[in-house]
């Protein structure tokens, strides 16, 4: 999962950054609203937390500019204000959930979590695609249910692609969800991380397709070898 946090309280930012990752939940983080509009326009997001109380834009705005572009990404509202009129103000300009601080790490991710599986509807709640699964507790995938071998770069890759199986990732968003802690990483190290995938997959009953113009998708073959 990768989210956009947009908070501009520093140390909160600074703490949720490395626990929500240390959880294997990706983060990009801005403290204002401009950047955190601008960063909903340019790139791909599986949900967004945003605290109200942001400079240069504040959270209603950019929930505001969210629904107006038709965006449906799920958004958590963090705020200092507990109250029903804020709840309801927020709910009814489009936000999925409302976290009042302080808050526990374990319920927003639970919380996150959530309105990601509700977002893509039943889809692969158990994050599985054919006999490949991704065993949570394990942080490992599971093919046939035997442990899959993989280099850390390689289940990064194939954790995207399993999140959202039968639909193509491009190679930019690849490198954007992979590698976004990275400087100047070319889509031939995506290629050669698909090839490996490829070679590990193949003829177990699930694969990794390419859809011309479009990028790569996870899909299981027919009959589910």
């Amino acid at each position: 999962m990768r989210i956009l946090l947009a908070e501009d309280e520093h140390a909160l930012g600074t703490w949720l950054c490395k626990a929500l990752e240390h959880a294997g939940i990706q983060v990009d983080w801005v403290d204002d609203g401009r950047l955190a509009d601008r960063a909903l326009q340019q790139h791909d997001h599986d949900a967004l937390v945003l605290d109200l109380g942001l400079p240069g834009l504040d959270g209603h705005a950019v929930l505001q500019r969210l629904r107006a572009r038709d965006q449906r990404l799920p958004a958590l509202i963090l705020t200092a204000s507990d109250s029903v009129d804020e709840r309801v103000r927020s709910l009814n300009a489009g936000a999925d959930d409302f976290l009042a601080k302080p808050f526990a790490l374990a319920e927003l991710e639970a919380r996150l979590h959530a309105l990601v599986r509700r977002a893509r509807g039943t889809e692969h709640p158990r994050l599985a695609c054919g006999p490949l699964a991704y065993d949570a507790a394990r942080r490992q995938f599971l093919l046939h249910g035997e442990a899959l071998a993989l280099s850390p770069r390689e289940q990064a890759v194939l954790k995207v692609l399993v999140q959202r199986s039968g639909e193509p990732f491009s190679k930019q968003q690849i490198i954007e969800r992979v590698f976004s802690d990275e400087a100047d990483v070319q889509p031939e190290a995506v290629e050669v991380i698909i090839h490996r995938l490829r070679k590990r997959l193949d003829g177990r009953g699930v694969g990794i397709t390419t859809l011309r113009g479009l990028g790569y998708a996870l899909e299981a073959d027919e009959g589910g070898r």
